[in-house]
């Protein structure tokens, strides 16, 4: 009896050792046979084909990227359950869509969700599977040679040829910024190719290729799949060695290869740029994967996948020749409206340069209300898009990309995704809690097809002018004029009901008192005097004149862009605005800092727009008159009005943070919690007097429902009418 317990305790520890290696670690055993490597995916020219029966044929990527995020969630929580997946894959291949590309390691759900999706599937959807670069990693003080860089990279490429092949088991934390579990389900037979890494980091390749240009090894890589040109560089030549043993590990181990490309942006694109463009458009470094090249032993092939936005590279607008592009005069992309199409430029640029296809495997552009960038010709910009402009741009996207020869290209996103962040919001709110409200400021939340709004199954308002939803709960002044509050997880929504009301021809005031720190029971802008000190008024001056107005302390662009904006240090005492002063401002949002030069004067500038002036229409998704981005409309004796939280220096509702004062010791943006702000109407004609709005947040249980937006029904129309 004895043995037996102990020959089946070395069995189990055998069995739980290979488990271990083989699953864990990754280790297998080569006999040393060779080895015929099966793919379906193959590169021909400038062209991707796919095997359907023992033919293959052309095969053109309408693809969409999918995210992990949720609201309430950070994307590296990978919370999506198999049934939300499920449906996703339905709607995206209901929309035309052949493709999804996933950019790291999802969490094993995700996997088991795409193989039940597929396996019974007569037309299933393809899958472009890429390997994350830690941001720490790439955006610290290493090279792209260092053990963090260079080895974790290669690893966590092997493991993700394991993940899609069913082969490994992950714990929590073996990747960094990717999912985890048992991989069981093999998806192979429906991933068409890895794009590797990441939007580079300029300053990491060009340290890299300083670092080691000329060194011995670091300039040339032959392998058995892959091998460098002479031209190639220190970063590329990594990027040689990792696609090399990727395709080794996968041939060896598998039997199997499919299409390779390495992720690539116009912040490291090939291309030489005139002067004015690399010293103010972070041009200090170049990728080129036509340096990256393929044996025979390789049969599928390589090709260039690019991240391209239409409002980047509007910086090539800023070159006045292009015959420096190979470009033989802007007038060949200048439309019937007398605009150029710099976005059809660049994609015909890529296509000149490569040998390989092309595919943009990102473009899109943002339904958020706030604006990052902007493209002043074609008026795809970052953010400040309704949902049908997206869809319209999305459409002008896929024309151009079609039109210059790319071989299709991948939708950013699917999803809308709360946590995401903004260059020119990121200073005004809390970082660490951006995951648990929908901030409509910040436009990298809103690149998605499907939307979440607040609410179970429905927003608690709809700016629509009809007032159904509105209690006397929500009543906080009576009178012949009277003003309702509401809010959720997006907005502070406001009912205005006044007698008679010339909408028109009238001019309404609502003032906001936010923080006790600071504000000011008088607005000199208009004459208006409150019985409280207000930082914001709320101006309601008919359809093409209203806005919000911040009390000129409490102004944040002065908070952080003062150099930028208006030549000084606002922090100089001098400069420092008094606690109570009566000058309110228009609300700014910084577009370019002072990097960026103007064209038409070539002196250094810095940007912003007003970001606070309302746009009126009908916000409710069921109307034929939709627009997504209408702040009020007006009914009758009724006005009402949506503000996203961030317009009013809300840091964080879900916690009820808000700016602290800029001045008091903090020089800067720092906050304090409140749990009750105070409003009123009034005309200006008599002192306005503010009621309190209690104020509780929400934390971390969020609600939400999707919703497919308008764009995707328009591509949808787009790609199903081209089957």
């Amino acid at each position: 009896m004895k043995k037996f317990i102990i020959i089946i305790s070395l069995i189990i520890l055998v069995l739980l050792s290979f488990d271990w290696l083989y699953f864990y670690e990754g280790v297998y055993f080569d006999f040393g046979k060779e080895k015929h490597a099966e793919y379906f995916t193959k590169v021909d020219g400038e062209e991707i084909y796919i095997k359907k029966g023992n033919s293959f044929e052309q095969f053109e990527i309408k693809g969409v990227n999918l995210s992990s995020g949720l609201p309430g969630e950070w994307a590296t929580s990978f919370a999506i359950d198999e049934k939300t997946y499920l449906r996703w894959f339905s709607y995206i291949q209901e929309m035309g869509a052949n493709t999804i590309r996933v950019y790291t390691i999802q969490s094993d759900t995700f996997y088991n969700a795409f193989y039940k999706y597929n396996k019974d599937n007569e037309t299933p959807l393809y899958m472009l599977h890429g390997v994350w670069v830690n941001d720490y990693i790439l955006n610290s003080h290493r090279d792209a040679y260092s053990k963090d860089f260079y080895d974790t990279f290669l690893e966590n490429s092997k493991i993700m040829v394991d993940v899609i092949h069913g082969k490994r088991k992950l714990n929590l934390g073996r990747v960094a910024s990717a999912g985890h579990g048992s991989y069981k389900n093999n998806i192979s037979d429906w991933v068409i190719g890895y794009i590797l890494g990441v939007e580079w980091d300029d300053s990491t390749v060009a340290y890299t290729d300083d670092l080691y240009r000329g060194k011995e090894g670091y300039s040339s890589y032959s392998g058995k799949y892959m091998y460098t040109s002479q031209e190639a560089t220190p970063f590329e030549t990594m990027l040689t060695m990792v696609g090399d043993k990727v395709i080794e590990y996968e041939t060896e181990r598998y039997g199997e290869q499919r299409l390779v490309a390495f992720s690539n942006w116009p912040t490291t694109d090939p291309f030489e740029y005139p002067k004015i463009i690399k010293d103010f458009f972070m041009k200090c470094a170049r990728v080129d994967t036509e340096h990256i090249k393929t044996t025979d032993a390789f049969i599928p092939g390589q090709f260039a996948s690019y991240h391209v936005y239409p409002y980047y590279p509007y910086y090539l607008s800023f070159a006045e020749d292009w015959s420096v592009f190979g470009i033989e005069s802007k007038e060949t992309f200048r439309d019937e409206q007398g605009r150029v199409n710099a976005y059809r430029a660049y994609l015909t640029m890529l296509n000149n340069h490569h040998t390989m296809p092309v595919v943009i495997s990102e473009f899109g552009v943002s339904t958020g209300r706030g604006m990052a960038q902007v493209d002043k010709d074609t008026g795809r910009n970052e953010g400040n898009t309704s949902e049908q402009a997206q869809g319209q741009a999305l459409i002008d996207c896929w024309e151009d990309i079609k039109i210059t020869g790319c071989n299709g290209g991948c939708v950013f996103t699917w999803q809308d995704e709360w946590f995401k962040r903004t260059w020119n919001t990121m200073h005004a709110v809390n970082l660490t809690r951006t995951a648990y409200w929908s901030d409509y400021q910040t436009n990298e939340q809103y690149f998605g097809l499907l939307s979440f709004d607040p609410g179970k199954e429905k927003s608690v308002c709809y700016v629509d002018g009809d007032v159904s939803e509105w209690t006397q709960d929500d009543k906080i002044q009576s009178g012949s004029t009277e003003l309702s509050v509401k809010y959720d997880e997006k907005f502070m929504y406001f009912l205005v009901k006044k007698d008679g009301l010339d909408f028109e021809n009238e001019v309404l005031y609502i003032p906001l008192d936010i923080t006790p720190k600071t504000g000011s029971n008088y607005c000199k802008n208009f004459g208006v005097k409150f019985d409280r000190d207000a930082d914001f008024v709320i101006v309601l001056d008919g359809k093409d004149n209203s806005r919000i107005m911040v009390q000129e302390r409490y102004d944040a662009l002065r908070s952080t862009y003062s150099k930028d904006i208006y030549k000084f240090d606002t922090y100089f005492r001098e400069n420092v605005p008094d606690k109570n002063s009566s000058t309110f401002v228009n609300v700014e949002l910084i577009l370019r800092t002072a990097i960026a030069l103007s064209p038409e004067t070539k002196e250094t500038v810095a940007e912003s727009y007003e970001t606070g002036k309302f746009l009126y229409g009908n916000a409710n998704p069921e109307s034929r008159e939709f627009n997504s981005l209408a702040d009020f409309c007006a009914s009758g004796d009724y006005i009402e009005i949506k503000l996203p939280w961030q317009l009013m220096n809300f840091a964080d509702p879900s916690k009820m943070l808000v700016h602290d004062d800029y001045y008091d010791e903090n020089y800067g943006i720092e906050y304090i919690s409140i749990d009750r702000m105070y409003a009123g109407i009034g005309t200006g004609d008599d002192r306005i007097s503010l009621d309190e709005i209690k104020l509780k947040g929400w934390g971390n249980k969020v609600t939400y429902h999707e919703r497919l937006k308008s764009s995707y029904y328009i591509m949808q129309d787009l790609w199903k009418e081209g089957d």
